[in-house]
Parts: C-alpha cells; structure tokens; sequence
C-alpha cells in the first residue's frame, strides 16, 4: 500500500531539478568561496548569483550601498534564533521582547531562553479566528521594546497574520519587527520591501528545496549581532564555510516555485476546498480551525470531536495517510498544541485536531482517497 502525503508543513519533497541543480555543484567540484584563488573565485561568483537571485526573487533592494542583506544559515530555526538573540544583544538597555502565543518553537523557546538573560518576554493574545490581538499588541509595545516577533503565516493552522497592522503599531516607536516567513514563500506573496519588517526568516524545504539551508533577510545597516564565532563569512554575522550546492538548491526552488506560483495557489487551494468539503460533509464530528480567517492555499487543521488525536492519527498512518498532530517540530510531546490553545479553544476541539498540508505534487486522486480513509477511520473510533 502506497502512502499519502499530507504533511507538506513539516517538510517538502525534493523538487528534481533541484536535486539535478545541486548534483551539478558537486560534480563540479566547487571549492571553499573564501579561497582567493582562480577556483575559490568562481566558487564565490556562483555563491553570490544565488544569493542575488533569491535576493531579487523575493523582494529585496539590492541596487546600491544600501542594499538589504541575506545571510544563509542552516535553517528558519537558526535564522530565528539570529534574529531574537542577535537584536537582544544590539538592545543596548532595552529589555522586551514580544511575540505572540502561536509562534513556531524556534521563537518561542529561544524567547524563554532568553527570560535567563532577564528579557522581559510579552505574549500577545490570539484571536479565536487564529490572528493575533493587534489591540493587545498596541498595550505591550513601549521604549523598552528591543523587538516584536511574529510569523507571517501559521504553521498549524494557515492562517495569515496581519503584518501590516503589526508593523504600523511598532514603527512611531522605533521597534523592529521580525517576521518568521518559513511557511509563507510561495504559497502566499512574499516581497520584503513591500512587508516592511526589519527581517525575515526562510527556508528551503517548505517549497521542495534541500534541507539544511534558510537564510536570514534584514534591511540594510539593520544585521543583528552573531550568535556564533568564528571566520569572517556573511561579515561575521554567519561564520562558516557556505555550503554552495545548499545555496544554489535554494534559490533554485523559489525560482522553479514562484514561476508557477499563481497554478500552484489554485491547484492546492482546490485541493483543500476539495478535502474539507468532503471531510465536513460526512462527518458530523469534524469542525474546521481557522476558517473564518484569511489562509494559505494547502493547510487544513481540522478537529475530530470525541476523538484523541494521537489515535485518529496512529489509525490514518496504518491506513496510508500521513499528517500531524501539529508543529512537526514539536512532533515528540502528546502536550495540546500551544497555538490552539492560545486561541482559547475548547479542550475537546483542540485535543481532537490534526493538520493536513498538501504540496505541488499530491494529486486530486490522493485527496479523494483522503477523504475516503479519513472518514472510515473517524467512524470507527
């Protein structure tokens, strides 16, 4: 029996060209780019035409001495972490962070971490639709707010955050904002001028891009301080040998996405309407999260009431199904999910929900066995 994949949030096949774009990097036998050398000068060259073109892809200023900057890292955790610890240390006396209580665990346990080092951590409420409170966001911004974090598109639920608001409530006030866009790149339109956060957070394996590569984005003259020590790469900001095939698969596959981005957007958002509708349909005990507000195009939280969750689960993987209980990074706790949670749900939709992501490559077919099995399972249990 073949499975289904439907858990496209927690990480994305390998698109093939990108995999052929990576292959030719290391068969071409690139060097260390920090080489002065004939072959670490072309290993540079080829680094940097990545760079300029995710750079140019997503919405950068690029033309002149105030460029933005984009530093790789090893993923949208690392790069969260960056941006949170780095402006902490830049914070001079300023104590607050703020973030809101649907945060990927890479902002919000790196936020805990950080209480050690007495910052003053503030959660923004979240509204039962899933967006954050901006009017409870407005009391906790004041001088002493080195930071405000938020993700641009929920990873749970889909749902989109509103950042214009955000950034509008922070800027009369000098605070940055940082925007975790991880899920965002592609599925939504991403351009970071047009956003107006100070950074942004990315990574490759949401869009068929190779794991281990993300990159950090900040406007320029605005780079936080490194959290790491070492060489002078990335302006010390990121020390450490770049991995060019990493960086060349990346850029790769937001290119190969976006230049379909308005066939994926409808072929996912098809997909869901198609799954949900067939899903909510026949089963009396199914309740869509986050419907009311606006979403991505391939993200379904749907609650099974009356069911455990871990159980409707274990019993859709045996059937071929796979999806998530949640944050597939924080897959290994049975605890309910704090973004649920923080939307003030009740504890029987919250302990009966499960998430289900699809990608450029699932096909109606597999939906419609989705909802075939979905159904079967619930029923029994």
């Amino acid at each position: 029996m073949s499975s289904t994949y439907l858990d496209n949030n927690a990480t994305t096949a390998i698109h093939p060209d990108v995999a052929q774009a990576m292959l030719d990097c290391y068969l071409h036998g690139f060097v260390n780019p920090e080489s002065q050398h004939q072959m670490g000068r072309e290993a540079r060259r080829t680094l940097e035409n990545a760079r300029e073109k995710l750079g140019n892809l997503l919405g950068l200023h690029l033309a002149d001495i105030h460029a933005d900057h984009l530093f790789f890292t090893s993923g949208g955790t690392e790069a969260n972490n960056l941006a949170l610890q780095g402006y902490q240390q830049e914070a001079n006396r300023k104590r607050r962070l703020v973030i809101s209580g649907i945060e990927h665990p890479s902002i919000s346990t790196a936020a805990a971490w950080l209480t050690s080092l007495d910052v003053d951590v503030q959660t923004v409420n979240t509204l039962s639709n899933g967006q954050i409170d901006c009017a409870h966001l407005k009391t906790l911004v004041n001088k002493d707010t080195f930071l405000v974090a938020t993700m641009l598109a929920n990873n749970e639920t889909g749902v989109l955050q509103p950042i214009e608001a955000v950034i509008e409530i922070c800027e009369p006030m000098g605070v940055p904002v940082h925007v975790d866009a991880v899920q965002a790149i592609g599925k939504t339109d991403v351009h970071f001028q047009s956003l107006g956060a100070t950074s942004m957070a990315i990574s490759a394996h949401k869009v068929h891009g190779p794991r281990g590569v993300g990159a950090l984005i900040t406007k320029h003259g605005m780079a936080p301080r490194p959290i790491l020590h070492g060489g002078f790469q990335q302006s010390a900001i990121r020390p450490g040998t770049e991995s060019i095939a990493l960086a060349v698969g990346f850029a790769k596959a937001v290119e190969l996405y976006l230049e379909k981005k308005a066939e994926h957007r409808e072929r996912l958002l098809g997909m869901r309407t198609k799954l949900e509708s067939g899903v909510l349909q026949q089963l009396d005990c199914a309740t869509l999260i986050g419907g009311d507000a606006p979403r991505l195009p391939h993200t379904s939280n749907i609650a099974f009431l009356g069911r455990d969750r871990q159980a409707v689960l274990m019993a859709l993987d045996i059937a071929g199904i796979c999806c998530s209980t949640g944050s597939a990074c924080a897959s290994g706790s049975s605890e309910p999910s704090p973004t649920l949670v923080a939307m003030g749900l009740d504890e029987e939709i919250v302990e009966g929900a499960l998430r289900f992501s699809l990608g450029i490559f699932n096909s109606d077919a597999e939906v419609e066995n989705a909802i075939k099995q979905i159904c079967a399972v619930v029923s029994v249990l």
